[in-house]
């Protein structure tokens, strides 16, 4: 099956290579997406079909390049900090974590509309924009993304001419980084472009430290015969110390220990090493017909090593528990994607018909190692680490997943003013593995054949007015979102599903200055959590619900001044019992970014977060870890100093605020950092 499978995809891809012969404008060489300072004029590779954002019917955000640097944001997590409806999650110190309308994953991320699902820290460095699509689209990803997903866009290279930048920061905790954007024509119609960073890590915690680097060369290339091609390697590594924060005390964040490591120094540490290939082919196969095909192979070795709180601190004996495990991670993706668009006029009628293809072949091992602790506690007067042997291995799993969907969609214009989007998806996601631990070996496997169906109504009443109404879904396998085992029991099981409904409103009152809103109502089925008694056991609670409302302004208020602002209201809870409330999803977030130039070479930034107060797991009862609620002030001062050198200072947390941004579960709390300052040289040639 698996050969069959296989050479199926070969075959979807030689004929793209057939007509793509000689080499012949190629500015760019490979379309991600137009933005305008702030503003995303539209998405190409998350959308699949080059559409205005005005006419996609769902609630998409766009941080831009120039928006990520105005900020100086280096993570995924600085990002969506600032995209109300979505809450960034611990992830155990050692990936990226987000919850998105309720719904939290550690898999729904997306490198140019490719899932990109295993777990780690995801780098700022390469990526022209990011793309938050909110609600479970399993037409247009597949399986999973019950909330959303996030999709990164990577710089791509142009003809156009050479061009160079580069970018030196450091921040006053210690922490630095050098970054460059080479590119370079290699003809009229090819180019390659560098991007390449290294970064020292530091905070305000102690004990925490370490590197990443990554770099990511990228050819491109026009044919002749029009089409084009892109070969992008990527290579990252990253070294870091593992910290899961700070245990509660009586229900709340333990007071008074903003900075103490609950981890053993040397001991919490996570490494990964990754190897990311993907082959894109674009080009038309006739007037009114095109093909994207691409084609990602990525290999990653991943090991975290923790000692964490694994409970709350006592009051009476001034201590807290801790535990120890380590868990090492190998995982092999080739994923496939061939997208045909096809625009049609008939009866009337203009169609932008999509008709796509996916396969995946996933392998992946997982083991986990239990330790042994001097002292199975942390005494908080007189805090001495424990030494750690680890003896028991209490997991040891291989699985392979091989996914096959195929889709449809319809764009209809009925005239100037209405609408229609609709589709269908079908997935077959299989998985086989082997429970080596404990002995005798324990095989699982599981086969889900899903039809998720997506349906859109647009009605404009003035051409830069979108009214929309829209109906979707998507499906999580028994598996999860990362396959590490299968139990008997889950064998049974069917997959959770995810509905969502939705209403909204898009509004250009320029072409720089767009209002996005939206009203929805997302529903989960045969819906698991991690126990908040024991976090690495999911129990089943049926259905949940999620309501919300979600605003957005983006763009420019006057010339000179660009604003991205939103906010959120959220009611996520237990259907049928109100008092049990979803993890990590409060209930308001607002958040406002602007950008004032006073100048041609002076400017300023100001920012806020709010963020109400959310549980740090389900809410089941009321000694339920609750975070307060915070609001964080950040700022900024840009200096031109000629037309190739720029300075620029960012403080973050510029009221100094004690706040807890995010948690793992009831014990696991990060502490938010105090006020901080990050001067950036950024130089252009």
């Amino acid at each position: 099956m698996r050969i069959l499978l296989t050479s199926s995809a070969i075959l979807l891809v030689l004929p793209t290579l057939a007509l793509a012969q000689e080499t012949v404008e190629l500015e760019p060489v490979l379309v991600t997406g137009q933005s305008r300072g702030y503003i995303a004029v539209n998405s190409v590779t998350a959308t699949k079909t080059d559409t205005p954002l005005l006419n996609v019917p769902q609630s998409i955000n766009v941080i831009t390049r120039t928006q990520l640097d105005d900020q100086a944001l280096h993570s995924l997590g600085d990002v969506l900090r600032y995209v109300p409806g979505t809450t960034v999650g611990q992830g155990e110190g050692n990936r990226d974590q987000v919850t998105l309308r309720g719904q939290n994953t550690t898999a729904d991320f997306f490198l140019d509309g490719v899932r990109d699902d295993t777990q780690y820290f995801r780098g700022l460095y390469n990526v022209e924009r990011v793309e938050v699509l909110k609600g479970p689209y399993a037409l247009i990803f597949g399986r999973g993304g019950g909330g959303g997903i996030i999709n990164r866009v990577q710089k791509t290279p142009s003809a156009g001419g050479t061009f160079a930048s580069g970018q030196v920061s450091a921040n006053s905790f210690g922490a630095w980084d050098v970054s460059a954007d080479v590119n370079a024509p290699l003809s009229d119609r090819s180019a390659l472009r560098i991007n390449a960073v290294y970064e020292n890590l530091d905070n305000h915690r102690d004990a925490y430290a370490g590197e990443r680097y990554a770099v990511n060369p990228y050819v491109a290339v026009e044919f002749d015969s029009g089409w084009r091609a892109g070969l992008s390697y990527e290579y990252v590594n990253d070294d870091r110390v593992v910290d899961r924060g700070i245990p509660s005390l009586d229900g709340a964040p333990l007071p008074g220990h903003r900075d103490q490591f609950f981890g053993v120094p040397g001991v919490n540490r996570t490494t990964l090493e990754a190897n990311i290939v993907k082959l894109r082919v674009d080009g038309a196969l006739a007037d009114a017909v095109t093909v994207s095909t691409t084609i990602l192979y990525g290999d990653y070795d991943k090991v975290y090593t923790n000692v964490y709180a694994s409970g709350p601190a006592t009051a009476q004996t001034g201590t807290v528990p801790l535990g120890v495990y380590s868990s090492p991670t190998t995982r092999q993706n080739l994923l496939l994607q061939s997208n045909l668009v096809w625009d049609v006029a008939a009866g009337g009628m203009t169609h932008k018909l999509l008709f796509g293809l996916e396969y995946g072949d996933q392998d992946s091992a997982n083991q986990r190692r239990s330790g042994v602790l001097s002292s199975p506690a942390l005494d908080l007067a007189n805090p001495v680490f424990p030494t750690v042997q680890f003896t028991t291995l209490s997991r040891n799993t291989i699985s392979n997943v091989q996914s096959v969907s195929a889709y449809v969609q319809d764009q209809i214009h009925l005239g100037e003013r209405v609408q229609i989007v609709a589709g269908l998806r079908y997935d077959r996601f299989d998985i086989t593995g082997i429970d080596l631990q404990p002995d005798p070996d324990r095989p699982f496997s599981r086969i889900d054949d899903k039809v998720s169906p997506r349906l859109g109504l647009i009605y404009k009443p003035r051409a830069e007015v979108s009214i929309y109404a829209s109906y979707s879904q998507s499906f999580l396998p028994r598996s999860g979102d990362q396959f590490l085992t299968l139990s008997t029991t889950q064998q049974d099981l069917d997959p959770e599903g995810f509905t969502n409904h939705e209403l909204g409103l898009k509004w250009d009152f320029r072409p720089d200055l767009n209002l996005t809103a939206a009203v929805f109502r997302l529903d989960r089925t045969n819906a698991t959590t991690p126990d908040p008694s024991n976090p690495t056991v999911s129990i089943n609670v049926g259905e949940t619900r999620t309501e919300g409302l979600e605003l957005a302004l983006t763009g420019r208020l006057r010339p000179n001044w660009q604003i991205s602002g939103g906010y959120a209201w959220l009611d996520a809870r237990l259907q049928g019992n109100d008092s049990v409330r979803l993890a990590q999803t409060p209930r308001q977030q607002f958040s406002l970014w602007n950008r004032y130039d006073v100048s041609r070479r002076l400017g300023f930034g100001l920012g806020v977060i709010h963020q109400a107060g959310q549980y740090a797991s389900i809410r089941t009862t009321a000694a339920t870890t609750r975070l307060p609620a915070f609001t964080r002030v950040d700022a900024a001062v840009f200096y031109r100093v000629n037309d190739a050198v720029d300075l620029q200072l960012n403080v973050e947390n510029l009221l100094d605020a004690t706040y807890f941004p995010d948690a793992h579960n009831n014990n696991n709390i990060s502490t938010g950092a105090p006020r901080n300052a990050r001067l950036t040289l950024s130089t252009r040639f």
